[in-house]
């Protein structure tokens, strides 16, 4: 098609706008209607029993009350109230005691003596170890059931306006993710002259700024959103430190610094890497970009992995890796497929080689995707009941729904790629074919005054970009292949909020296990539940406790480590640093080291810690209480 023929349609400059405002439309329309159709996140942890249970009539009036929970929690001071007939505080309003052994997850609260007969309330509110917050209510009854003016909060946990502020924090913050690293891969990878086009480079500049605004927000909202759930607590100092002590906290920082080396990242890939023109040159900085590149996309990644739901449940050491191998995959087809997007609505000059080399890259990160979603769904899913009968399974089943139709689409760009001309071929036909009154002489402006010179030469750039862009959008194989991949972008949306959406709910087998009544158990294994009682002295002032130890299942294989310091008074202690390691003497196996992550005050956990062969093993404990008072104790167990 000649340069010269009439052009029929839309012009040329709007096309891309009109694309651009089609597609943030959708994006607006299907986070709306997730937003709106979706409560407050629901969490992995679930209430699996109470004592009192739900509904009780007792004769008389128990010491305390205890809950059960599938996975470990966070607690607080008042994440477990219980509330007589009249709404006056009938526990001792301590802080919850944690009373979990044998793998149970329990915690109760002490009552007041002599309390009188009628229906009691228990409201509870905590953190999932997954990062979700939990709360509900339930009542019991001493004696008979009588009238209550209890007003429970009906908004649960993680609820309200800044539940909902949090939630679009978290869309946000996969959305950058995604634009950042899959913009990145699709520049060094596909397209490496497409580092000096600055739809490039906005694109991904913006991918980085949205994942940095919506870190920085999750960070300041993490606290009133698991607890007040009032905006004002995000300035609250002490609510602040206290989410950094959490697994959640430390892994939005330690995203925040990874951040600070994806800027670096950025400003060598489109400043340096963009202008330097020796290709053995180019070459070793690609190869150096790509490794650096890869190790900062994988942190990132690995900042979900350690505090959602991989990192609890069955197989966490596996269930990590894949987590962050999974979430490189979606960035990289969803990223590159938004890149390619902006190249060829906004860029004249991206060619046939760097698309078939997307579209290699898209079939590997499909490969990627399809084995860690196997295992991921197999994970978090257990049964076929689960997988229909479950908000997290028919979630699921939408997004391979999804797959499919990206997949479906995918194959109709794949044909378009094949018969995409490239634009310099293109622009050399036209060239032979334009007509020499068009052309402006290369010496026109010579004997002209330096500003009419520079009117001239801007209105010769203006004319060639216009010759150009008429060039691309008149090729019907590349606006055939425009459309589809406009197609495959709007797809995509739906899936990255579908995707979002599972990670904040419950997974089916925590649900189905929850509704049983049994609690979450870690990799099948020979052998029970290991628990021990260590007193320990470090010499210093408030240096006496004890040291309690769960290992579940016991077994060989990967295992659920919890500890817990109580002081000489009974109560959580927190120390500055414990340490321990594991030594099996009849095999010289060991020592091995496990350094347990703070769950709450008093209270480590490690998960995936791994025993590899049955015996009489030594468990090494290290307390230090103070800068100089520090004390290792031990005791035998036998495992599996």
């Amino acid at each position: 098609m000649s340069a010269t023929a009439p052009y029929a349609g839309p012009s040329p400059i709007r096309r891309p706008v009109a694309a651009a405002a089609l597609l943030a439309a959708l994006i607006s329309l299907v986070f709306g209607l997730l937003l709106a159709g979706a409560g407050p996140a629901s969490a992995h942890a679930a209430l699996t029993g109470s004592d009192p249970q739900d509904g009780a009539v007792v004769d008389t009036a128990p010491k305390e009350v205890t809950l059960s929970f599938s996975e470990a929690i966070a607690v607080g001071d008042d994440s477990i109230r219980v509330l007589d007939p009249s709404g006056k505080r009938a526990d001792t309003e301590a802080e919850p005691k944690d009373l979990s052994e044998g793998g149970i997850v329990r915690y109760g609260v002490a009552l007041h003596s002599g309390l009188p007969d009628g229906t009691y309330t228990v409201a509870w509110q905590a953190v999932s170890a997954d990062s979700h917050p939990i709360s509900g209510a339930f009542t019991f009854s001493i004696g008979a059931p009588s009238e209550t003016t209890v007003a429970v909060p009906t908004q649960e946990a993680g609820g309200g306006p800044v539940g909902v502020v949090y939630d679009i924090a978290r869309y946000a913050a996969y959305t950058g993710f995604v634009l950042l690293v899959g913009g990145s891969a699709f520049v060094l990878i596909c397209w490496q002259r497409g580092a000096a086009a600055l739809p490039m480079q906005r694109l991904v500049v913006r991918g980085w700024l949205t994942l940095t605004a919506a870190t920085l927000a999750m960070l300041l909202l993490r606290h009133p959103y698991t607890s007040s759930g009032k905006f004002a607590d995000a300035f609250d100092l002490a609510g602040l430190q206290s989410v950094l002590d959490t697994k959640p906290g430390a892994a939005l920082v330690s995203r925040l610094l990874l951040l600070g080396a994806a800027a670096l990242f950025i400003a060598v890939l489109f400043g340096t890497y963009a202008r330097r023109e020796d290709e053995r040159e180019k070459k070793d900085l690609t190869f150096g970009l790509a490794v650096g590149g890869g190790v900062v996309a994988a942190g990132i990644a690995a900042t979900w992995a350690m505090s959602e739901h991989a990192s609890t449940g069955i197989q966490t050491s596996i269930a990590m890796p894949v987590d962050v191998a999974h979430l490189l995959a979606v960035a990289a087809w969803l990223g590159g497929l938004a890149s390619l997007l902006v190249a060829l609505y906004r860029t004249p000059d991206i060619g046939s080689a760097a698309v078939r080399r997307f579209s290699a890259v898209a079939f590997t990160s499909v490969v990627v995707l399809a084995a860690t979603g196997i295992y991921q769904s197999w994970r978090q899913v257990g049964s076929w009941s689960a997988l229909t009968g479950t908000r997290y399974g028919q979630l699921l089943i939408l997004k391979v729904a999804l797959i499919g139709v990206l997949l479906a689409v995918a194959w109709f760009s794949r044909r378009w790629t094949g018969r995409l001309t490239d634009p310099a071929a293109a622009s050399e036909e036209a060239s032979e074919e334009e007509p020499a009154s068009e052309s402006e002489p290369e010496d026109a402006s010579a004997g002209l005054d330096p500003e009419r010179a520079a009117q001239l030469a801007r209105q010769r750039a203006v004319v060639t970009a216009t010759k150009k862009k008429r060039i691309r959008d008149a090729d019907p194989e590349r606006s055939g292949l425009r459309r589809s991949v406009l197609a495959e972008a709007a797809v995509a949306v739906v899936l990255l909020a579908v995707t979002t959406m599972l990670t904040s709910t419950e997974p089916g087998r925590t649900e189905e296990e929850a509704a049983a009544g049994t609690p979450s158990a870690s990799a099948p294994a020979a052998g029970g539940p290991v628990n021990l009682s260590m007193p320990f002295d470090t010499g210093g002032q408030n240096g006496k406790g004890t040291v309690r130890i769960d290992l579940e299942p016991g077994g060989t294989g990967s295992n659920d480590l919890h500890v817990w310091i109580d002081g000489s008074d009974g109560k959580p202690m927190d120390v500055p640093e414990l340490k321990l390691a594991l030594t099996l003497e009849s095999k010289d196996i060991g020592p091995l080291p496990v350094v347990p992550d703070r769950l709450a005050e008093g209270h480590w956990s490690a998960s995936g810690v791994q025993i590899p062969m049955a015996g009489d093993w030594k468990i090494d404990v290290t307390v230090r209480t103070s800068d100089i008072d520090q004390v290792t104790i031990d005791k035998n167990a036998k495992i599996g």
